[in-house]
């Protein structure tokens, strides 16, 4: 438990505790820009005591987007809507992180909440790309990238990159995982072209690190840099985790930081064993083989659910030992969610005295507890 709580630094930033809370997509913005839905949302996370509050995947073009409602960074308005948040985000002393997307072939989509199908152009939806003309599902197809969109998606990571660092950012991940675009390269399921970016491994892998080189030129040195992957896509023949192995090495060598381990994503057939830390052996083997930061996300309900490498548990494991709250923070005190009790809120309900040391979802630092650590450290019987 005093690992998870012990600072962690990465290049020239210090995280307070290992508690990162990872990009959460909410679809609640307009033409990209942020509102006051989002400052609620990080603000609070942040007033919670949180080391990292990472930002949702934010679209680096508009048909990069997942849905009309996602957030973007290709334009100065929005660029200025974030700038306020992250602002206050450091003021409660969270580091403020951004992740940066392309949906790829899954964008255009209606927000979850309203069905999640494909949008049609007169829907409000748009053209989709990928590496091959091949569609997700019953989605419309995407049309198969060319020289000149190969050029336009990389210039756009490059630039929203740069907002970023403008709006005061400190820390950035690409995404490449959950069947989004640069995901679709790594995969052989999605990836059937026959030029230098389909085919071996390395062909594969040459469209995504050459966003990756494009974006840390332009990052800050003393600035982490992660990539969020997914580790393996669950069906025979696609990525697995000797790709992510081979993946990850270029990774490190090209001045990545942290790599945030998910799985799955790039079809919709795929049968993915989710339980608690279903993910976390993952994030290990690639710390252990590739000696590189890791985190790994998916179902961890709280410090039980987990085991970092100094041997207590924690919410989100990591190979630097950091932890994490999850979707569990997005869980009411009390409640049901989706009609189905989230194991944490569910726990909390049960358990005057873990809801008391946790208070999820953080939304008022007065109700923390003076000393935390130690509080939680006793109730879980690591005093």
């Amino acid at each position: 438990m005093s690992r998870l709580f012990s600072p962690w630094r990465l290049r020239g930033v210090e995280l307070r505790n290992r508690i990162v809370v990872s990009p959460m997509c909410q679809y609640m913005a307009q033409d990209g820009v942020a509102g006051e839905w989002h400052r609620v949302h990080l603000g609070s996370r942040a007033v919670g005591g949180a080391g990292m509050v990472i930002v949702e995947a934010t679209a680096v073009s508009p048909e990069g987007r997942i849905s009309p409602g996602d957030l973007g960074l290709w334009n100065e308005a929005q660029e200025e809507a974030l700038r306020p948040i992250v602002a206050f985000m450091r003021s409660q002393g969270a580091v403020p992180g951004l992740q940066i997307a392309h949906a790829g072939r899954k964008a255009s989509t209606a927000p979850p909440f309203q069905g999640g199908r494909f949008l049609a152009p007169s829907e409000g939806g748009w053209a989709t790309l990928a590496p091959s003309a091949l569609a997700f599902g019953s989605e419309g197809p995407p049309r198969e990238m060319g020289e000149a969109d190969f050029s336009r998606v990389r210039d756009s990571f490059v630039s929203a990159a740069r907002r970023a660092v403008s709006a005061g950012f400190d820390y950035l991940e690409i995404h490449m995982a959950h069947g989004y675009l640069l995901h679709s390269f790594l995969s052989p399921l999605s990836n059937r072209r026959t030029d230098g970016y389909g085919g071996s491994i390395d062909a594969r892998m040459r469209f995504p690190l050459e966003v990756l080189e494009a974006v840390r030129k332009v990052w800050p040195e003393e600035r982490p840099l992660g990539v969020r992957i997914s580790a393996v896509d669950w069906v025979d023949g696609g990525w697995d985790l000797e790709s992510s192995l081979v993946l990850a090495r270029k990774l490190r060598e090209r001045g990545v930081d942290l790599v945030d381990c998910s799985s799955g994503g790039i079809v919709p057939h795929a049968t993915i064993p989710v339980g608690p830390g279903y993910q976390t052996a993952f994030s290990e083997r690639l710390r252990k083989e590739v000696g590189v930061a890791t985190l790994a996300v998916g179902d961890d309900h709280g410090p039980r659910s987990g085991r970092t490498h100094s041997g207590h548990r924690s919410g989100r494991r990591s190979g630097a030992g950091a932890g994490d709250a999850p979707r569990s923070l997005l869980a009411p005190p009390c409640g049901e969610s989706s009609g189905r009790r989230t194991s944490l809120a569910g726990s909390l309900r049960e358990s005057p005295k873990l809801r008391g040391a946790f208070l999820f979802p953080f939304a008022s630092s007065h109700l923390l507890p003076q000393n935390p650590q130690k509080k939680i450290a006793g109730l879980l019987g690591q005093a």
